[in-house]
Formats: structure tokens, sequence, C-alpha cells
């Protein structure tokens, strides 16, 4: 009798496109954007992406997509969660900025679109192209997820 063994990577594995996107835009108005011009329908979801890193509460911010017909699931998530930090020292009250990221090995990643589903390559690069002609949009590219450190922050 043949037995075989599976392991954990077989059942958590999941498959999807990561794009990362560099931009100055809120949020909000990129996904405005995508919408226009990629013809998504991208949503603010009811709850961010709230975290627990190196022992500071962080909260991301994520818009959901699904595309019915193509069975694809599509997700736009902010990189960085800015909190502002007061002090006070001898009467002056100082402020810094605290800056944690999702993804830390890409700190310059503004945003990643997350594809979920087998999608190929061709239809991964023409969205990158796609994204890359939005004014404001500095640049875009396919990232491969298994140089990610840290990519299990991005499976939810």
């Amino acid at each position: 009798m043949q037995v075989h063994a599976l392991e954990m990577d077989d059942f958590c594995e999941e498959e999807y496109s990561l794009i990362g996107i560099h931009s100055t835009l809120e949020d909000y108005k990129l996904a405005y954007l995508l919408n226009k011009n990629l013809n998504t329908r991208f949503y603010k979801a009811k709850e961010d992406l709230k975290f627990v890193i190196e022992e500071k509460k962080a909260s991301f911010s994520i818009y959901n997509y699904e595309n019915i017909e193509y069975d694809y699931e599509w997700f736009l998530i902010t990189n960085s969660y800015r909190t502002e930090n007061q002090s006070a020292s001898n009467e002056l009250l100082l402020t810094s900025e605290t800056i944690t990221y999702l993804i830390p090995e890409k700190k310059k990643v503004d945003f990643f679109l997350k594809i979920c589903g087998d999608s190929d390559d061709d239809f991964v690069m023409k969205t990158v192209n796609r994204i890359k002609s939005i004014d404001n949009v500095i640049t875009a590219y396919s990232i491969d997820k298994n140089t990610l450190k840290s990519k299990d922050f991005l499976i939810f």
C-alpha cells in the first residue's frame, strides 16, 4: 500500500500574483484611478489589516475587488502605517512619527496589488503597464512573492 505524506505547505500555499506600486496618492484616490483605468470596482474593506509588528500595533488600509467572470479576487493594500508619538520635555511638546511596514524588505513600495487566482504572466504585465500609465503613479512592477521574507502578512 502506497502512503503519501502531505506537508503543511501543501495546504497553505495560495496562488496569487503581486504588483508593487510607487505613488504619492492617497489610498482612496489610487483605488478610484485603478477603477477608472482597469475597469475594476475596488471598494474599501469593512476592516483594515491589523497586526502587531515588533510590539507595535499597525493597521493597513485594504480595498477589495472581485471579478466573478475570471474568478479573480484583487486586493489593494497599503504598505505603511504612520503613528505620531508625542512627548513633553521642559514644557515643549515634541512630536515624532513612526512608520511600520507591512513588508519591511520593500519599504519603498507604497501599495501592493494582490491578484488571487492563477493568472498568467502576460495578464500581470498588461495590468502593470496600465497602472504605469496612471498620472501620479511613479512606477509599478511585478514582485516574485517567493523572494519575500514577510510574505505571510499577505495571506488573509
